[in-house]
């Protein structure tokens, strides 16, 4: 943890949770960002496996980017999915995968480990397992995962440095880290960057 965080860590997470359990419960309601079928036609992810998803897979999806436009996953390995959500991301790792590898999807908010949970079972994907945990302080083995992936959550963290640690921790030597964030090329004011609500927002 920082010596001085920018904001308070409890604060944020409470904030994130409250926002992406309503993104879980209620994922066609209003949110200050896209989501669902859309949002991931928009993010170039192949059209076909997203028609092959059920709703409940993908509705509640509300990524930045395409981690799997740097690489394709290779059947057979194993992946760690960091902030995992409702799963979107986990359940496309896990097309690519295949049955022979392995899936753990790591998320904070209960409501969206049960969507996840229950959407892997109705596609019946033995491969697929969700653990609660934080991105800083992962319940995966050390060198376990081969590739680990990431969407739109590193920049939700107030410690980027103990998440990157965490990743480095869980992939083994030579594995590969896949993520898709946002980040700012310019300045920001030191008092925005202690509005908790801005971190969020």
């Amino acid at each position: 943890m920082p010596h001085d965080p920018l904001v308070d860590v409890d604060t944020l997470r409470t904030q994130v949770r409250d926002k992406y359990r309503d993104v879980a419960l209620d994922p066609h309601g209003a949110h200050h960002f896209h989501t669902g079928r859309p949002l991931a036609a928009r993010l170039g992810y192949d059209g076909v496996v997203v028609d092959g998803l059920p709703d409940r897979a993908v509705e509640s999806f509300a990524g930045v980017g395409n981690p799997f436009s740097l690489r394709r996953i290779e059947p057979g390995e194993r992946v760690v999915d960091v902030g995992s959500g409702a799963g979107f991301d986990s359940f496309i790792a896990a097309t690519q995968t295949g049955p022979t590898g392995s899936v753990v999807g790591i998320d904070m908010t209960s409501e969206m480990l049960t969507k996840s949970r229950a959407t892997a079972e109705q596609l019946h994907f033995g491969h697929v397992e969700f653990r609660e945990g934080l991105a800083e302080a992962m319940p995966v083995e050390t060198g376990w995962a081969d590739v680990v992936i990431s969407n739109g959550v590193i920049n939700l963290c107030v410690d980027k440095q103990a998440v990157f640690a965490e990743i480095f921790r869980v992939l083994r030597p030579g594995g590969v880290l896949q993520f898709a964030d946002i980040a700012n090329g310019r300045p920001v004011p030191i008092e925005a960057m202690r509005d908790v609500d801005l971190w969020t927002g």
